[in-house]
């Protein structure tokens, strides 16, 4: 009961833990997120107590000083906010959203560089005591915006069923792992903001249509093709009414969270392209495009468009154009060209050119437009018909809008560097390409470029391209070597690119850009700056060599092969290479070298183990070396390793030291021996021949190894006798010496046996003048053995053929025995004899041996006496030794006497009798023939019963005999029972009578009493 006491608080305690445990959980991170872009981050509290309704806290840990906590905003204090946060939170630029009572997000609508840190969500406690965790944190990275999405905006007129091709340029240079979506949007007339997706190109790289492009993109009506890494192509196969309007691109990038959820980082729009689409079949009508504004010195173009058809398909148009409503040029149908006196000069002067493109179009260009051209232009067409006298007669007339074009003011430019591969970072010996892009309106522009080094402040003079195009270098470019090592070129009116063919470490640091402009009204130059930084990397920060082989452990004589794999950050490079091999033999603790193959092809051989450069095959390629050597011994077992010494790329020509290198890992490489595939026949076999005849015996080969493997062959016998050991007869080693074993030393012997290689798989023992010495047992063992390039012998396995048993066929007379079938009767025990006859005696010289068998039917002869030839006994069982007698009652017959003969006796008798002659010298005792007689059927019949065996044979009397006297004697003690039990009744009942008379007799004497009594009285009474 004390123990039930202690341990229920111990359980209620522990409830009361597992209900009460508070658990604050926040986003998984590290969350990537670009520059000028909104993130959202969110935490959730459980297992809380209290109001259901919680608050939240949430800090920053920034990177300079990631131990001091910077608080942010709280949902429960107004001013929780630090002063470096409290004017965003103010502008609702960060902001908590309740989703529930215990969800909020953290929303930060525009994110800068300086808000990347680890932030912490805290949950104030409202618990009766603290337990479980109050708080969680998440990184939170912020990127720069590398996506870029431009297309060139136009005006299209098109007609309707006409096909249309857009191209989108798309391209990021950010180095997590993103992807990108690419969607085509249609903003048609008249729905205002809204626009409609057309088809997609999706960040898991599928293509889906617009709800309202389903059908077309169905049918292939519209297409998105990308093209190379950047490019997306929208095409409409034939163009409908619908699809006029402003079309653009827009591009996301996307990256992948930890929980696995996919978030855009950045979003880009390209500009519009204005499409109209006029329906074929209805009266023309004309459109007029230009620019609306325009600069000073550029060249300004107008376009007449006639859309839509007349009544002739090929009509005579005649096309005037309005400046202020004033008609300043005119193209006749017949294609006569009538200028206004100022315009007129000014055509003459190539200034502006006034044309008829086509059929239906008509355009007026001035090719450096001024502030006397600002204004409003207007087209008019007419469609003319020739009279019959030749002139022009008009049909139908119709004018453009008013399109009003203003002289755009100068305006501040903007300027933009990059990297031509979007990376701000190289390797060393890389090509560095800078980019200054200008923006604004096109213009003459100067540029000159400074690099500020890396720890340093002040700028360094690169180089400088003026308006005409001429360049000069600063001072420390100039030499002979940087001179051929900068390039400054001028890619188009905005664009200038600066090239470092070769880099540095030292190029490392920040490049400036400045961007110069000349102007008219301005008495100095304009310029716009932007500045990069660029860092170099050593190519020795990422050189790693690793050494692999497929045959750590290889076979002798056979072939393996070493790979020395270069691995780098700038495999693409395709850098200059050394690759030195080098290899430790197993006795020694120093590397020396084998072979070195040099960046310009060269193969220098190792001095000290020349041994290797007849059987080593080398071969290298870029940032890949491969070592093969065959014919493998022991000599080549050792530690293996690979030097790689990276050089410059211009080292072919300059002769440039070891930028960098690396050694692989040591590799140990084993020589075993090969697993042999020797295989020989064991099959069992038997020979017979007569005595003093020749035999040979074979040694059969299944299987063997392939290739330079040569065999040893030793023969073996063993005699007749059970216990008998092996005895080696010869051997034929794998140079084909034969050597003979002790005990065949002899001349005698070594002219009785011998060997012979039959075939490449076959081996003969020879055995001249066999005797009965000779009889026994033989086999072969064959031995597999392999000789190295060194000249040393290796044992490869061993093999054992199956035995040969070698017998002498019989040479003395046939026996034969009785085959007459009997039958003999007899009684239960008592005895019979069995009788086996020879037909006739083969000889005196000769010895007999008699084995008695028996069985009964359907089952197999079992062996009851053996009488040897020697006269001994054997018994097939122990037990029969006093049952059985066999013995030779005279030299042609045989007996067998049973005792005490049993019913299981019965069954079917033979006997076996064999011959045995003395042969050999010396003289022993051979086995010849042998012969069987005839079945000797034996019954058994019961003997007469007698009165007890009768008893005893009988079951239910045998129980009766047993029981029956029990019965009697328990009947007996019941009988007794009730005679006990009805004499002690009658006694009872004896003593009751004897009690009852004498109480009558004094009942009656007292009555006699009254009687007298009563008497007397009345006799007083009438006296």
């Amino acid at each position: 009961m004390a123990c039930i006491r202690c341990v229920a608080p111990f359980i209620l305690f522990l409830t009361e833990l597992s209900l009460g445990q508070r658990q604050v959980t926040i986003q998984k991170g590290p969350l990537f997120r670009a520059k000028g872009y909104p993130v959202s981050i969110g935490c959730n509290v459980t297992g809380h107590q209290g109001p259901s309704e919680q608050d939240f806290q949430w800090s920053v840990y920034l990177p300079p000083v990631p131990a001091q906590e910077i608080q942010i905003v709280s949902t429960k204090d107004a001013t929780f906010s630090y002063a470096m946060y409290a004017p965003r939170v103010r502008r609702k630029e960060i902001y908590v959203q309740r989703v529930q009572g215990d969800s909020v997000f953290l929303h930060i609508s525009e994110l800068q560089m300086k808000d990347a840190g680890k932030y912490e969500c805290h949950t104030p406690s409202t618990d009766e005591r603290y337990y479980g965790s109050y708080s969680a944190k998440t990184d939170l990275i912020v990127i720069p915006d590398t996506l870029s999405a431009t297309m060139m905006s136009q005006t299209l007129r098109k007609e309707k069923g006409e096909p249309l091709e857009l191209t989108c340029e798309v391209s990021k240079a950010t180095t997590q792992h993103t992807h990108l979506s690419v969607t085509w949007y249609l903003m048609q007339d008249g729905r205002g903001s809204e626009a409609t997706d057309i088809i997609s190109f999706s960040r898991d790289f599928m293509l889906i249509p617009g709800p309202l492009f389903t059908e077309r993109f169905a049918t292939g009506d519209v297409r998105l093709d990308r093209i190379g890494a950047t490019s997306f192509r929208l095409s409409i196969a034939s163009l409908q009414s619908s699809d006029q309007g402003q079309l653009f691109c827009e591009a996301t990038e996307w990256i992948q969270d930890p929980d696995a959820t996919w978030t855009f980082i950045t979003k880009k729009r390209t500009n519009q392209t204005t499409l109209g689409v006029q329906s074929a079949g209805i009266e023309f009508q004309v459109n007029l495009t230009a620019e609306s504004t325009f600069a000073e010195g550029t060249p300004l173009e107008l376009l007449c468009l006639v859309v839509g058809s007349s009544r002739d398909q090929q009509p005579q148009l005649q096309g005037v154009w309005f400046f202020n409503d004033t008609e300043v040029a005119r193209v006749g149908a017949g294609g006569t060209l009538s200028l206004k006196k100022d315009y007129q000069e000014r055509a003459s002067q190539g200034q502006l050119q006034v044309s008829k493109l086509s059929p239906k179009a008509f355009t007026l260009k001035i090719f450096s437009a001024g502030p006397e051209d600002e204004g409003t232009y207007r087209c008019e067409v007419t469609e003319m018909m020739r009279a019959q006298r030749g002139s022009w007669q008009a049909l139908q007339r119709r004018r453009s809008l008013d399109s009003h074009v203003k002289l755009r003011k100068p305006a501040a430019r903007h300027v933009d560097v990059s990297t031509k591969t979007k990376q701000q970072a190289v390797w060393e010996g890389e090509a560095l390409t800078l980019l200054c892009r200008a923006g604004g309106t096109e213009s003459p522009l100067s540029v000159s470029w400074w690099h500020i080094p890396q720890n340093q402040t002040q700028l360094e003079f690169v180089a400088s391209m003026g308006q005409d195009g001429t360049m000069q270098l600063g001072a420390s470019y100039r030499g002979p070597r940087n001179n051929a090592n900068i390039r400054l070129e001028k890619v188009d009116w905005a664009t200038f690119q600066l090239e470092i063919t070769s880099t540095a470490v030292t190029d490392s640091g920040t490049y400036e850009c400045r961007v110069s402009e000349k102007t008219r009204n301005q008495a100095g130059d304009r310029s716009w700056t932007q500045k990069i930084s660029v860092a170099v990397k050593p190519l020795d920060s990422s050189l790693r060599v690793s050494l692999m082989s497929r045959q750590p452990q290889v076979k002798l004589t056979g072939t393996f092969d070493l790979s020395c794999v270069v691995t780098a950050g700038y495999s693409d490079l395709n850098v200059p290479l050394t690759v030195t091999w080098q290899f430790q033999p197993a006795e020694s603790q120093v590397f020396h070298q084998l072979v070195r193959i040099t960046y310009n092809g060269t193969i220098e051989w190792g001095e000290l183990l020349s041994y290797f450069q007849r059987k080593m095959k080398v071969s290298c390629s870029s940032f890949y070396s491969q070592l093969l050597i065959h014919d493998a011994t022991e000599e080549e077992a050792g530690v293996y390793q690979c030097e790689v010494q990276v050089y410059d790329r211009n080292s072919l020509c300059t002769n440039s030291p070891v930028k960098a290198s690396a050694t692989s890992h040591p590799l140990r490489i084993a020589v075993t021996l090969p697993e042999s595939r020797l295989k020989v026949n064991s099959r069992n076999q038997v020979q017979e021949i007569p005595v003093s005849s020749n035999t040979e015996i074979d040694c059969s080969i299944l299987s063997r190894s392939t290739g330079n493997f040569q065999l040893a062959i030793i023969w073996y016998y063993s005699p007749i006798s059970t216990n008998a050991s092996w005895l080696r007869i010869l051997e034929m080693d794998q140079t084909n010496v034969i050597k003979y074993g002790d005990e065949f030393h002899t001349p005698k012997t070594k002219k009785k046996f011998h060997t012979e290689k039959v075939s490449q798989d076959l081996f003969q023992l020879h055995i001249l003048n066999v005797d009965h010495s000779d009889q026994g047992r033989y086999h072969c063992t064959v031995e597999e053995w392999l000789l190295s390039t060194n000249g040393t012998w290796h044992k490869l396995g061993e093999e054992k053929s199956g035995p040969t048993e070698l017998k002498l066929r019989p040479t003395g007379s046939k026996i034969g025995v009785s085959k007459v079938d009997s039958i003999e009767n007899t009684t239960e025990h008592g005895e019979v004899a069995l009788h086996c006859s020879l037909e006739s005696l083969v000889g005196t010289a000769s010895l007999f041996s008699v084995m008695w068998l028996w069985s009964r039917e359907n089952s197999v002869n079992k062996l009851l006496v053996h009488l040897q030839h020697d006269g001994l006994l054997e018994y097939g069982e122990e037990g029969l030794r006093k049952h059985l007698h066999c013995y030779r009652s005279s030299p042609k017959d045989f007996v067998l006497k049973l005792h005490r003969v049993e019913m299981k006796d019965a069954g079917v008798y033979r006997c076996r009798v064999k011959e045995w002659q003395l042969l050999g010298s010396p003289s022993k005792w051979v086995s010849q023939e042998s012969d069987e007689s005839g079945q000797m059927v034996l019954t058994v019949l019961p003997s007469e019963p007698t009165f007890p065996s009768r008893i005893c044979s009988s079951v239910p009397l045998l129980y009766f005999l047993f029981i029956c006297p029990f019965v009697m004697l328990i009947l007996l003690f019941i009988s007794l029972l009730c005679l006990f039990w009805k004499a002690r009744k009658l006694q009872t009942l004896s003593l009751n009578a004897r009690k009852e008379k004498d109480l009558w007799v004094d009942m009656k004497e007292l009555g006699d009493g009254i009687s007298k009594r009563s008497g007397e009285e009345d006799g007083d009474e009438g006296s």
